[in-house]
């Protein structure tokens, strides 16, 4: 068996799949390490993440090699939900790259979190951080 390197291995996923740039493909790669190397003893399988662990991975990640740039990194890569990180993830998944089990889904991915609450937010002003906050429908009394 012929062994094929990552970069061959997203080449030909763009070439099928266009929406995502393949720079997010090597932030899933990397991201993924990082999670396993921060959870490693949690892991019931050998080097096994759940979608929800790879998700609080990735955020910790992009956290700390983007900051406050994060979206930005990620609209410019066509990612703009939790729901793109399992297409990505997937995509490798096809591939052969990585592997899943037989209860591993894209629908692990589904509304992980907000982008802008876990990826801006931090950044914010306290009192930015506040008003960003829904305002009670009615007003306490004694107010």
């Amino acid at each position: 068996m012929q062994n094929v390197s990552f970069d061959e291995v997203v080449e030909r996923i763009v070439e099928r799949d266009s929406r995502y740039h393949r720079d997010a493909y090597e932030f899933i790669r990397e991201g993924l390490e990082y999670t396993q190397q921060a959870i490693a003893g949690e892991m019931t399988d050998e080097r096994h993440v759940t979608g929800q662990q790879l998700l609080a991975g990735l955020r910790d990640y992009a956290l700390r090699e983007y900051g406050p740039m994060a979206v930005t990194v990620f609209e410019s890569w066509g990612v703009t939900r939790c729901e793109d990180f399992g297409e990505l993830v997937f995509n490798l998944i096809e591939e052969r790259f990585l592997r899943k089990t037989d209860t591993d889904t894209r629908e692990d991915f589904k509304g992980g979190y907000g982008f802008e609450e876990v990826f801006s937010s931090p950044f914010l002003p306290a009192s930015r951080r506040m008003s960003r906050l829904p305002r009670p429908a009615v007003k306490p009394s004694g107010l």
